[in-house]
C-alpha cells in the first residue's frame, strides 16, 4: 500500500506493517499501537508528534530526523545519543 501526502493524523493499531518507508514526513502527529515496524525505515522525518507503544523497532533505521521531546521508557532518546556518544569516544 502506498499513501502519499498525508495532511492529518494518522491512527494505526494492530497492524503488521514490517519493511516500510517513511520519508519526508514533517508534523505527522501520528499513533502506532501494538504495531510491528521491523525493518522500516524513518528517514527526514519530524517525529516530535508521534506516539509509539508496543511497537516492534528490531532492525528499524531512523535517520536524518527530528527526535525533539521523544522519549523510549520515559528519556529523552537526545540524552541517551549524548551519553552514548560520550562513553564511545
Amino acid at each position: 500500500m502506498e499513501l502519499r501526502a498525508i495532511r492529518e493524523k494518522l491512527y494505526v493499531h494492530d497492524s503488521d506493517i514490517s519493511d516500510s518507508q517513511f520519508s519526508n514526513a514533517k508534523r505527522i502527529q501520528s499513533s502506532f499501537r501494538d504495531v510491528n515496524l521491523r525493518q522500516s525505515t524513518f528517514s527526514d522525518a519530524s517525529l516530535a508528534d508521534v506516539s509509539f507503544a508496543n511497537v516492534n523497532f528490531t532492525d528499524t533505521s531512523i535517520t536524518d530526523s527530528d527526535l525533539t521531546g521523544i522519549k523510549t521508557n520515559g528519556f529523552l532518546v537526545a540524552d541517551l545519543l549524548k551519553a552514548y556518544q560520550i562513553r564511545s569516544k
